[in-house]
């Protein structure tokens, strides 16, 4: 699982191995030892978007380290579905925010299509960033292939396939609100 050292990226194809040389950054374990509130010093927002579960995305972000939204959970929000839609019909990005924090981790779609985005996030269960989508100033990925925010929010895990690092990410964990509104 994940990028974790140079013999498991030899193994690889040279595309993917040059990706995985570079990313994902390796973080601490250290990031997700117990704080205030599980991993996190804050619980969840309170308003999450596209109208997530908070209980869930509590669960999931906070006091977790190993499990995950069920698959397919992004297929049964449709405000999530129509912010991508509105997104594609504008040519923008969605910018996909911490839920604990409001910091920006993800940005998509970045060299490929909205369509592209959702059919790959879609055929996985969950929402499916590539390297040029990943925020490096606040993601991390812990040995294993666990995906957190700096902030210890549990996001998800990178599974790379032929194409590179897939960061297989809980739509609960980034539904977040910019920290400028949060603040």
């Amino acid at each position: 699982m994940g990028c974790v050292s140079s013999t498991d990226v030899a193994a690889s194809s040279s595309s993917h191995s040059s990706s995985c040389k570079k990313y994902p950054i390796i973080g601490s374990n250290k990031i997700m030892n117990r704080k205030a509130h599980g991993t996190s010093e804050t619980p969840v927002q309170q308003n999450l978007r596209w109208n997530v579960d908070r209980k869930t995305a509590d669960r999931i972000c906070n006091f977790n380290r190993h499990y995950a939204e069920h698959s397919g959970y992004l297929t049964k929000c449709p405000e999530f579905l129509a912010a991508c839609q509105q997104a594609e019909k504008t040519k923008t990005t969605i910018t996909f925010c911490d839920s604990n924090t409001g910091k920006p981790l993800f940005e998509a779609p970045k060299n490929r299509t909205m369509q592209e985005f959702l059919a790959e996030s879609k055929q996985h269960g969950w929402p499916s960033f590539r390297d040029a989508e990943v925020n490096r100033k606040e993601v991390r990925c812990l040995r294993g292939g666990e995906v957190v925010s700096l902030a210890g929010t549990h996001l998800g895990h990178n599974l790379p396939d032929r194409a590179g690092n897939r960061y297989c990410i809980n739509l609960v964990s980034v539904a977040g609100n910019p920290e400028e509104c949060v603040n």
